[in-house]
């Protein structure tokens, strides 16, 4: 028998703890007791082929998933995570989940298409995060300049960018370095301004902390600091600063580097520009207005340009979300949730041979300007 027949028990821990369920709660919706589920689970007796079909349905994997070789899962201790006090075990294995599908799935591409190769400084010993941010800027020849679009400077300097579709407001973003690529998920529930703060957040992680665990409150303090100094630059915030700020004219303001009413207002402060007594003025205000939760005249969100170009080349060639899911053994939805929804417009499924007549070799073009 060869291995792609022997019941794979991993993948079924795997798969549970992808949907965020116990093995109590599977146990129930399977009909099976508890102990069962745990023998599964270790290997001592596979499941009845009745029990697996009905475990494949509750889970939402096809029956040939738990087949396969053990899964590649980031660890823990090397993604970062924000707020992990109140991030749950269950939310935590589902974000790590979609981490080891994005990883099946970028394997799947690079054997396609020619990515970017990554350009991200190493900056972990370099002073501050204000530093950092600076030098990372001329690393890549910003200067100055607002950047238009995060997500396609971070593919065009070879980040792989994938989206989290997990409604929960703990789970903001994760990255990690795998090898030698690293990797961002940003979470597509949030306003776009908070997109672009998570994914200048995520860049912070992968330039200070390399060489190091990624959490901790430090280490989260040291990425909030690296986002608002990259995306806001000291010496551009200060030549538009408004000689007496107010909440209208912070919002026309904040529309130039692409961020939140909140994220202007603490930068601002944090440069000194805003007394301490202004600052919890402002604060106040935000909130009262509902700005904490709904931001005022708000931009589109950015999505992934390397996805839509792979897309569109598979398109061509006759390839389609289905026959991508079919090749990891995974429902198209799990595609869905990491591609920024771009498979349910760009593919429809087609069927086809899953293999490019061609490999391509993709740019990102990324606006600053």
């Amino acid at each position: 028998m060869s291995a792609i027949e022997i019941f794979n028990p991993s993948r079924l821990t795997w798969a549970r703890r992808r949907r965020g369920l116990t093995k109590t709660k599977l146990a129930v919706s399977v009909g099976v007791d508890l102990r069962s589920v745990s023998a599964y689970e270790t290997g001592e007796f596979a499941p009845e082929s009745d029990k697996l079909t009905r475990i494949a349905a509750v889970l939402r994997f096809p029956e040939t998933f738990f087949f396969g070789d053990d899964l590649e899962e980031p660890a823990f201790d090397t993604a970062s995570f924000r707020s992990m006090s109140k991030m749950t075990a269950a939310q935590r294995d589902t974000a790590l989940g979609s981490g080891a599908i994005a990883l099946l799935l970028n394997e799947w591409i690079e054997a396609r298409f020619d990515l970017p190769r990554a350009d991200v400084p190493d900056l972990g010993r370099d002073g501050s995060p204000e530093g950092a941010a600076e030098a990372a800027r001329r690393a890549w020849g910003l200067g100055e300049l607002p950047i238009k679009n995060m997500v396609h400077l971070l593919e065009a300097k070879g980040v792989r960018v994938y989206s989290l579709a997990i409604d929960a407001v703990e789970v903001d973003a994760f990255s990690m370095w795998r090898q030698d690529r690293p990797f961002v998920f940003l979470n597509t529930l949030k306003s776009a301004e908070h997109g672009r703060f998570d994914a200048a957040h995520e860049l912070g992680h992968l330039v200070l902390h390399r060489h190091a665990a990624p959490n901790g409150q430090e280490a989260e303090q040291d990425a909030n600091a690296f986002a608002s100094a990259f995306l806001m630059p000291a010496a551009s915030v200060r030549a538009h600063a408004p000689r007496f700020a107010t909440i209208d004219n912070l919002i026309r303001l904040k529309k130039i580097w692409g961020v939140s009413l909140a994220a202007i207002t603490y930068r601002l402060h944090k440069l000194g520009l805003l007394t301490d007594w202004h600052y919890r003025k402002l604060y106040i205000e935000i909130a009262s207005r509902g700005y904490r939760k709904t931001e005022p005249d708000g931009g589109p969100r950015e999505v992934s340009q390397i996805l839509q170009k792979v897309f569109a080349a598979l398109r061509e060639d006759g390839i389609g979300k289905h026959d991508i899911a079919c090749a990891l053994n995974v429902h198209a939805e799990d595609v869905d949730e990491l591609v920024f929804g771009l498979a349910l417009t760009g593919l429809n499924g087609s069927g086809r041979a899953s293999t490019p007549k061609r490999r391509p070799e993709l740019t990102v073009v990324s606006s600053r300007e």
